[in-house]
């Protein structure tokens, strides 16, 4: 079996981790393919100021179509709402945390009114808003090592990432403060791997072996919310559903840019419903947009 995927450390490394699990159900060595996607070559722009579309995906959707690769592997909250109608998701591996963490030489209440705190994010940048802390926000593109060089060895004195990709990378000692998910929630997916096949491809059964299925619907849930209110990362929505007392609790706050929250939704209910519990979230915050 051939993996396509991105260039990047960390993705390689989830990559590589994927790998190594199918290896020890199959006993066969899977083989990498690296291919570059149209957001890995945009280092100069806010995604959210460009259609972000397909952004990390596309290039290697085009290669499991043509059949140059077996398997992809993506974070799932880089995924678009909808994929191509001959792809499917077999496995969503068990999920990583999905907290923001915050990287800096101070923690988040030593951060001083005027810091600059970088981020491409329009979800965090509202967040930094909501909360009322009175940064600088700069943008900053790049990935994990790039950016947190760049709060040590430039004048940005912070930024805010996923803790599931500083964990992956083992770079947990740059974590200065680990934020709660109702503090900053992080958006749909975040901290979750996402396993995609042609949907003919005679074992995607072998691969659905490593599917976690709470973790699956956790995703489907929080990604289910954006597909009904057919938004992307252009508005700053953050999701995240969770098993509580074998209970799925789904919580989703949609802010505007200056912080304003324009509504807050939650719902609990079975696991099996998981998709229709985010899609009422969806439908109940299509009167804000």
């Amino acid at each position: 079996m051939i993996v396509g995927t991105r260039g990047s450390r960390l993705a390689l490394a989830q990559s590589e981790q994927v790998c190594r699990d199918l290896t020890r159900i199959t006993g066969q060595t899977i083989e990498l393919k690296t291919i570059k996607t149209k957001g890995d070559k945009i280092t100069s722009s806010q995604l959210y100021n460009i259609d972000s579309k397909g952004l990390f995906t596309k290039e290697l959707d085009i290669a499991l179509l043509e059949e140059e690769v077996d398997f992809t592997v993506h974070s799932f909250k880089d995924l678009p709402t909808e994929l191509d109608e001959d792809l499917e998701i077999v496995a969503v591996p068990k999920r990583e945390s999905p907290n923001e963490v915050l990287i800096s030489e101070k923690s988040w209440n030593e951060l001083e009114p005027g810091s600059k705190l970088g981020t491409s994010s329009l979800r965090r940048e509202a967040f930094c808003n909501y909360h009322n802390r009175d940064f600088e926000l700069k943008p900053i593109r790049g990935n994990i090592e790039t950016r947190i060089k760049k709060v040590f060895e430039s004048d940005i004195d912070a930024t805010i990432m996923a803790e599931a990709g500083l964990k992956r990378l083992g770079l947990t000692e740059y974590i200065k403060t680990i934020f709660p998910t109702d503090y900053i929630t992080p958006p749909a997916g975040q901290g979750a791997l996402a396993i995609i096949t042609r949907k003919d491809y005679d074992k995607k059964n072998i691969i659905s072996k490593l599917n976690d299925y709470t973790s699956m619907q956790e995703v489907f849930a929080e990604k289910m919310v954006l597909e009904e209110l057919g938004v992307g990362c252009q508005w700053p929505i953050g999701s995240i559903a969770q098993m509580r007392k074998s209970k799925l609790n789904i919580y989703s706050i949609l802010l505007t840019k200056t912080g304003e929250v324009l509504s807050e939704q939650s719902i609990e209910g079975s696991i099996r419903d998981a998709t229709k519990l985010g899609a009422k979230i969806g439908k109940n915050f299509k009167d804000y947009v």
